[in-house]
């Protein structure tokens, strides 16, 4: 099947051999962009959201998420993290928090899924934990921006 290592010969998905692949430093970087009403992310801003800290407790989920992308997503390896972290930036002109999720390992795959799973569940959370005043809010622009390591080298994003 044309170039998707997820399939075999008949077509048929299947999680791929990295046995033989070479053990290499691994990082990816992900992010998504979660935007809403000023008022949200001023409560968010000045840490008086009713359920709390939202962008520590929005951390945790990602730096958890990470760690169980391979229950989440059938065909990904499970994999031994040696890193996850999570940044914010707060744009207040457009009432917007990105999310930058990034994980590192030595391994024979990469963490792109890894970082991309942190990164969505660092806007779901923020979303949950809003939710109750701000049901509008709209998570966008989920993308790789980085990847290093293994045989088909360094991805950064346009």
């Amino acid at each position: 099947m044309s170039g998707f290592t997820h399939f075999d010969k008949d077509g048929a998905a299947h999680m791929v051999d990295v046995g033989a692949k070479e053990v290499t430093e691994r990082t990816a970087s992900a992010t998504a962009t979660i935007t809403m009403k000023p008022e949200t992310f001023k409560l968010i801003q000045e840490g008086k959201a009713k359920k709390g800290d939202v962008l520590g407790v929005a951390r945790l989920a990602g730096i958890m998420a990470a760690k169980r992308t391979a229950d989440l997503i059938p065909l990904c390896h499970p994999l031994a993290l040696t890193k996850v972290g999570i940044e914010f930036s707060l744009n207040a002109e457009e009432s917007s928090i990105q999310t930058i999720a990034t994980c590192q390992l030595k391994g024979r795959t990469g963490v792109e899924m890894e970082a991309l799973t942190a990164a969505s569940i660092c806007a779901l959370t923020i979303y949950d934990m809003c939710k109750a005043v701000d049901r509008g809010m709209v998570i966008s622009e989920t993308k790789l921006l980085h990847k290093s390591g293994g045989k088909s080298g360094t991805f950064n994003a346009a």
